[in-house]
């Protein structure tokens, strides 16, 4: 061990970045037991600026992670051997020169895509784009923000860097995108894992810009000198764990290789399996399944939904008649019946943030069902309506699973917020015919963790899978206070 004053008993930070909230937590010993603490959590979200887009607040962002971070040290005057950041997918920041934000980042939800998307396929038809990558086809995907950038006068050349990979950036590290995230961005080859030379020059963008590519637990050298002066941070190290939040709480899970499949259950809700190698064909494509890549150098084998952001935008609206909690919401709901048919989870109108209540009695109207009430009380019906239409989808989407890979999961692990959803989880064991085994809500950041200790503990080379297990092992039984 390079790093930490400790290498029996080393502390480490993960950072996680979420849509919703953002987290700051603290690994470190008690009588040689790990103990975890969110140090801070902080609200977080898309801001509308008007005729400048749907923008996330970066300052914001920064300033309430270096609270943490103090916080942090003060709570570790053993030293800190390592952070690490994972976050969502997708989004970016443009640098200057001398490596600062040029602007706010767009939020994957802005508008601006819908044309790129369009104008992307003019040049290179979905199919070849699923092809030479196996990501699936969303106007959300960093593709198609570069060349919606490309197209509304923003630099191509300027130098860009995913969220998570940014914070590490922010923090010391140099600018680089981890494979795992990289692999979201729908620009990197399926048989390379690379960047497509071939993408970025059919559509024009500037491959120059594009972040160096590194493997998941990358250690990328010593934070910046303001934190390296604080005594926890003398000999701290930055890793680059599996940067995609959703790769690090897949990590999270502690399942040995097998037949499992599991649900990450949050804004999104990513159904899926565990692959070792990448599936791209007809029935893939054209069910919208992704190949993204995983922790251990396999392919997680998913297809995304809206998932609880359904029912976090109805909330929205009812808060200003009645406060609802989520456990109100979910009590209230399993008194209720079935609900007489579920919602296509696939509509584009359900993605954009705003009356989400409305738009749902829009599609309920199209597919000539009556409307639910609009008055807050009604409000169990929808949460009712949503969970119910959730469990559904998993059960299809399980199905076409097994038949496109011949996997049959023998239970289902869920994690991430909405895994504490024991209605929604009885919903989809009922939808599914799967036994559904409740895994941490906190999946990302035990992933994140494991990654950094398994690199603290083998300084150089490819990370080891079973010494990634062995960690996630040690820490599964852990609560994060």
């Amino acid at each position: 061990m390079s790093r930490g004053s400790d290498p029996e008993n080393p502390a480490f930070i993960a950072i996680d970045l979420g849509a919703e909230s953002c987290r700051v937590s603290l690994l470190n010993w008690r009588a040689d037991q790990p103990h975890i603490t969110m140090v801070r959590r902080f609200e977080n979200g898309p801001e509308d600026h008007g005729s400048a887009g749907l923008r996330w607040n970066l300052d914001r962002i920064c300033s309430e992670l270096d609270r943490g971070l103090h916080a942090c040290a003060e709570l570790a005057p053993e030293g800190i051997a390592s952070i690490g950041v994972t976050g969502w997918a997708v989004d970016y920041v443009r640098l200057d020169k001398s490596g600062r934000p040029l602007a706010p980042p767009f939020c994957y939800r802005d508008e601006r895509t819908q044309a790129a998307f369009k104008a992307v396929h003019a040049i290179v038809p979905a199919t070849s784009l699923y092809g030479q990558t196996g990501v699936q086809i969303q106007p959300i995907n960093t593709l198609y923000q570069l060349y919606a950038d490309k197209t509304t006068g923003v630099a191509n050349s300027a130098p860009w860097v995913n969220l998570p990979e940014y914070i590490l950036h922010w923090l010391g590290a140099p600018r680089i995108a981890e494979y795992t995230n990289a692999t979201h961005t729908g620009l990197i080859g399926a048989e390379t894992r690379q960047w497509s030379g071939e993408i970025f020059q059919a559509l024009g963008l500037d491959l120059a810009a594009a972040p160096k590519l590194v493997s998941p637990g990358t250690a990328l050298g010593p934070p910046r000198d303001d934190l390296r002066r604080l005594p926890a941070f003398a000999t701290t190290e930055l890793i680059a764990p599996a940067c995609h939040d959703t790769a690090s709480a897949i990590a999270g899970i502690p399942e040995r290789p097998g037949d499992w499949a599991y649900i990450s259950s949050g804004t999104w809700s990513l159904v899926g399996v565990p692959l070792a190698h990448n599936l791209r064909s007809h029935e893939s494509y054209s069910r919208g399944f992704t190949n993204l890549g995983a922790a251990d150098g396999g392919i997680l084998f998913h297809r995304g939904i809206p998932g609880m952001w359904l029912l976090r935008q109805c909330m929205n609206i009812w808060d200003s008649d009645r406060r609802w909690s989520v456990a109100q919401l979910i009590e209230e709901a399993r008194r209720l019946p079935a609900p007489d048919h579920p919602l296509d989870l696939d509509d584009p109108a359900l993605l954009p943030p705003g009356d989400m209540p409305a738009r749902i009695n829009d599609q309920r109207k199209r597919q000539g069902l009556a409307p639910l009430p609009t008055a807050c009380e009604a409000a169990p019906h929808y949460a009712n309506l949503i969970f119910h239409s959730l469990a559904h989808r998993y059960g299809v989407l399980l199905r076409e699973i097994e038949e496109m890979t011949a996997h049959r999961p023998h239970h289902i692990c869920v994690v991430g917020g909405g895994s504490q959803n024991e209605y929604l989880n009885a919903l989809t064991s009922a939808a599914t015919g799967l036994p559904v085994r409740r895994c941490s809500v906190e999946s990302s950041t035990l992933g994140n963790f494991a990654l950094q200790w398994a690199r603290i503990e083998q300084p150089s080379g490819s990370l080891r899978p079973q010494s990634i297990a062995d960690k996630v092992s040690a820490l599964a039984e852990v609560q994060i206070v």
